[in-house]
């Protein structure tokens, strides 16, 4: 991920003991605006998406009071409810008539914006913005954008929320995730670090228990797994990030780095940030690059990081020293839209397995539940490493006998995962034995190995 997930609170003008409020103050923090060249009709007023009915408004509050840990203490107020209307908007509509309304007969009929010709040909559309379209920007520059922008800033009109100085922590903050997430959270409880009413667990145990909750709300939410994981790999960055050196090394290295000079190291770990390839031409620069050489960022741990990478090659390379060239180089990929224990994970109704799904539902159900494709394709993946290869079983493999593995797991194009793997068959040859044995033209080994290609390639 590029971007870290850091929330802020939003401060509340005032705090409310008693709910709802007038509805005199509901209309000094909210405002609802209709566009148009007429006084709104209660046709309008019954499409507009802000409707307060305050039979709904009672149940929900009185739901809130009952079950949630942070409304137990709220007086609902019917005598504020009752001031609430169940067909319009909860604030006043101001309009105003213009001047250029008085020349039109038909009200209805007055556009907006006389020079404006933007809109469909054909079919419905329901939303109109008047402002900026494509054709306006497509070809401006980053320059240009900027400069629009800002006059659009010193000329125009914005709407800006505040927000509390200082981001919530992440840290031993139980309430975190029910004030981010209320939806998920209907309880007010139930958090990640939350120790009422059970032992503490781990934050990556929790947050893998939330995502098999047994409705999926979790696993269905697209924000919660990226939230649960970015915040998993800072608190890493925060505790895992540190220099390493080796021990036999550590007396020389402090050594220079007493006598380091700082101008010329700022102006290499300049260039060197900057992209630049940097050749160490005078002592000071190669003393400095010494140093960089000796010292190693540690973060291996942090998922995606990559020193994490780094670490992964490193141990690809101490199992070839130690069982020599891989013999097979796999690229395996499930195919998640078609198999029917992926819909299973995927899907609410799990009373009737299996289903039938036409294309789409297949596309959507996948594209909805990123865990249930993660589920399947870790399934799978363990299948074949024990099924197909052998590995751990009390068989053969389909390859011979498995010496080892290593597999690395990506995203393919439409975001679902696939697995490249090393696989090492044990007592097989090298490829400096296979190399000497083609070569041999009286080895039985050459005929075999074009007999093998034949009979797998169709002429």
């Amino acid at each position: 991920m590029s971007a870290n997930a850091v929330f802020f609170s939003t401060p509340m003008p005032k705090i409310y003991a008693s709910l709802p409020p007038k509805r005199e103050e509901l209309e000094e923090v909210m405002a609802f605006i209709f566009i148009g060249p007429t006084m709104p009709t209660d046709k309008d007023f019954k499409r507009t998406p802000l409707l307060v009915r305050r039979n709904k408004v009672a149940g929900a509050l009185e739901w809130l009071k009952l079950n949630h840990v942070d409304y137990a203490d709220v007086d609902i107020s019917y005598e504020n409810l009752k001031g609430y209307s169940e067909n319009s908007p909860p604030v006043v509509v101001d309009f105003k008539l213009s001047s250029e309304s008085n020349l039109h007969e038909n009200k209805e009929s007055l556009p907006v914006n006389e020079d404006n010709d933007n809109g469909v040909d054909s079919g419905e559309c329901p939303f109109v913005v008047h402002g900026l379209v494509s054709a306006d920007i497509e070809n401006r520059t980053a320059k240009e954008l900027r400069a629009i922008a800002l006059k659009h800033l010193l000329n125009g009109k914005m709407l800006g929320i505040g927000h509390a100085t200082a981001p919530e922590s992440i840290y031993d903050n139980p309430q975190l995730y029910p004030q981010i997430f209320p939806w998920l959270f209907p309880y007010g409880l139930g958090g990640i670090g939350n120790e009422h009413g059970f032992k503490k667990v781990s934050d990556k145990a929790r947050k893998k228990s939330l995502l098999m909750y047994h409705d999926k709300r979790f696993q269905l939410e697209p924000m919660f797994p990226l939230v649960a994981i970015n915040h998993e790999q800072i608190k890493g960055s925060t505790t895992g990030g540190y220099l390493l050196a080796k021990k036999s090394n550590f007396p020389t290295i402090s050594e220079h780095l007493m006598k380091l000079n700082r101008s010329v190291m700022s102006d290499l770990l300049e260039r060197l940030s900057n992209g630049e390839s940097v050749k160490p031409v005078s002592d000071l620069e190669k003393e400095c690059f010494q140093i960089i050489n000796d010292l190693d960022h540690v973060a291996h741990h942090v998922q995606g990081s990559r020193t994490n990478r780094k670490y992964m090659r490193n141990e690809i390379w101490a199992l070839t020293s130690f069982l020599g060239a891989p013999s097979w180089f796999i690229t395996f990929s499930p195919a998640d839209l078609n198999h029917p224990i992926a819909l299973y994970y995927a899907d609410q109704d799990l009373q009737l397995f299996p289903k039938v799904y036409s294309k789409d539902d297949r596309f959507r159900l996948i594209a909805n539940n990123p865990v249930a494709g993660a589920r399947f394709f870790k399934f799978i993946v363990e299948l074949f490493i024990s099924s197909v290869l052998g590995y751990g079983a009390d068989h053969l493999g389909l390859y011979g006998m498995t010496a080892g593995y290593y597999g690395t797991v990506e995203q393919q194009g439409r975001l679902t995962l696939h697995l490249h793997m090393l696989l090492w068959i044990a007592n097989s040859l090298t490829p400096q034995e296979i190399c000497d044995r083609i070569l041999d033209p009286l080895s039985d080994f050459q005929k075999k190995m074009v007999e093998y290609l034949e009979s797998v390639c169709g002429w």
